[in-house]
C-alpha cells in the first residue's frame, strides 16, 4: 500500500489504483472511525442544520432543533453515517455510509509541486486530464480544474498564485467522468 504523503509524487499519475493507496494512514474504504481522531479539526454532517466558523472564529454546529453540537457530536455523526472530516494537517476525508470514499489534499503539501508555475507545466507533470473546465468569476480566470477519471482525481490549479490549491481522490464530482 502506498503512503501518499510519503510518494507525493504518485498524485500526478493519469492513471491510479486507488484500492493501493492510503492517506495519512488511512485506505479508502477504510471505516471512517480510523481517522484519527486528536487531528480532527472540523466536520460536516446531515446533522449540521446551521454553521458559524472561519478565520480565527471558533467552530460552532447547531441541530436542527437549534441546540449547540459539539465537535465530537458532529464528528461521531459524520464518521457513522456521511460527512466529511477535516483534518489540522489540511487533509480531508469524504464519508459515506461510515466508509471512507475520498481524500482531499491542500496547503503545505502541495508545495511538492512549486516547481509548476504555469498551468502547461502541470499539464506536463500530471498529463492532458479527461475533463478540464477554467474557473471564471466576473470574466477573471480564477484557475483550472482538471479531472483524471483514470485516477479518480481532480487538480485545482489557482491562475492568481500561480500554484496546484487542491488535489482530491476518489467519490468527488466529476472525478469518474460524465
Amino acid at each position: 500500500m502506498i503512503e501518499i504523503l510519503d510518494n507525493l509524487d504518485t498524485l500526478s499519475r493519469p492513471h491510479l489504483d486507488l484500492t493501493a493507496v492510503r492517506l495519512g494512514g488511512v485506505a479508502l474504504g477504510a471505516p471512517a472511525t480510523s481517522v484519527p481522531r486528536r487531528s480532527i479539526v472540523e466536520a460536516q454532517s446531515s446533522l449540521v442544520v446551521r454553521y458559524r466558523g472561519g478565520t480565527d472564529i471558533d467552530s460552532e454546529y447547531y441541530d436542527a432543533d437549534g441546540r449547540r453540537l459539539t465537535l465530537d457530536e458532529v464528528v461521531n455523526h459524520a464518521a457513522q453515517s456521511d460527512g466529511f472530516l477535516y483534518c489540522a494537517d489540511k487533509l480531508s476525508y469524504k464519508v459515506r455510509a461510515g466508509t471512507v470514499v475520498g481524500f482531499a489534499i491542500y496547503g503545505p503539501h502541495l508545495s511538492h509541486f512549486a516547481h509548476l508555475t504555469s498551468y502547461e507545466e502541470l499539464l506536463g507533470a500530471f498529463g492532458t486530464p479527461d475533463r478540464a473546465r477554467e474557473d471564471e468569476v466576473y470574466g477573471d480566470l480564477m484557475g483550472y480544474d482538471a479531472y483524471y477519471w483514470g485516477a479518480q482525481k481532480h487538480v485545482s490549479w489557482d491562475a492568481w498564485d500561480h500554484r496546484i490549491s487542491l488535489i482530491n481522490l476518489g467519490a468527488f464530482e466529476g472525478n469518474t467522468g460524465p
